[in-house]
């Protein structure tokens, strides 16, 4: 347990916010174009497949944040 504060945590949330912004747009500008004509029952498990895969990288991003080490 870190005893000091660091400039990761703020750091590290100032980059998700900006990692998940670039991904957002990446999706409304490539995927969305792709599906809009589908039915809303067919996207819909595309974007909840979407809205998941963001959050596969984010334990190591969070160990990162609070330990310095991505492991």
């Amino acid at each position: 347990m870190r005893t000091e504060p660091t400039l990761r945590i703020p750091l590290g949330i100032l980059g998700l916010l900006v990692a998940l912004l670039v991904y957002g747009g990446l999706i409304a500008r490539y995927i969305a174009p792709l599906i809009a004509d589908w039915h809303a029952l067919l996207q819909l498990p595309v974007y909840v497949v979407l809205g998941v895969v963001w959050l596969l990288p984010l334990k190591r991003f969070l160990i990162w944040m609070e330990t310095g080490r991505f492991g």
